[in-house]
């Protein structure tokens, strides 16, 4: 299924206020004032959400440093932008910042897995979010090539710190010793 924009009036931007009104039972993003639906997740993609968060949750639960949650879960990241990451982490430091069940701010480290139809959101779009609103890690999963990045904030600019394709492994630079092994979550 393929994500689609929402129909709205053409100078209309919209406002999380706005968001907060859908009354129907489907998951959107908004994006630059801009309302995305987001179709049903397939089979690959939950299997390899399972097995990412089984591994950072046990990680970071075992070290007690913050929360591990999968979407849908809101991150409002300003009045216009509100993102659900396929994977948050947000740490013990930053948990004062839910409210009212949601994230307001940024994560610590986010994770997504890019699908053909949302590459150009996942790869681009939420890239330049990310960065500019301090995701101080973006995790990039393309499971289609069996490809792992790991992008970590560095003076206001994500620099690549981790790469692995079919094997080997990759790191954080937030949830340090963290150790995924890129054959195990992309078998």
């Amino acid at each position: 299924m393929k994500e689609a924009v929402v129909d709205r009036p053409k100078d209309k931007v919209w406002t999380y206020e706005d968001y907060l009104k859908l009354t129907d039972d489907k998951r959107y993003e908004l994006i630059n004032g801009r309302l995305y639906e987001m179709p049903a997740p397939g089979f690959e993609h939950q299997r390899i959400i399972s097995r990412m968060l089984l591994i950072m949750r046990g990680f970071s639960d075992k070290g007690n440093l913050g929360e591990v949650l999968p979407a849908p879960f809101d991150v409002i990241l300003s009045e216009t932008v509100v993102v659900q990451p396929d994977i948050l982490f947000i740490s013990n430091e930053n948990l004062k910042n839910i409210k009212r069940g949601r994230l307001f701010g940024s994560p610590d480290l986010v994770v997504e897995i890019v699908s053909p139809t949302s590459y150009v959101r996942d790869r681009y779009d939420k890239f330049v979010l990310y960065e500019r609103y301090g995701v101080k890690v973006y995790w990039l999963v393309y499971p289609e090539h069996k490809v792992v990045e790991v992008w970590c904030l560095r003076d206001g600019k994500y620099v690549l710190h981790a790469f692995a394709v079919e094997r080997g492994e990759v790191s954080s630079c937030v949830l340090k010793g963290l150790k995924v092994k890129v054959e195990e979550v992309l078998k």
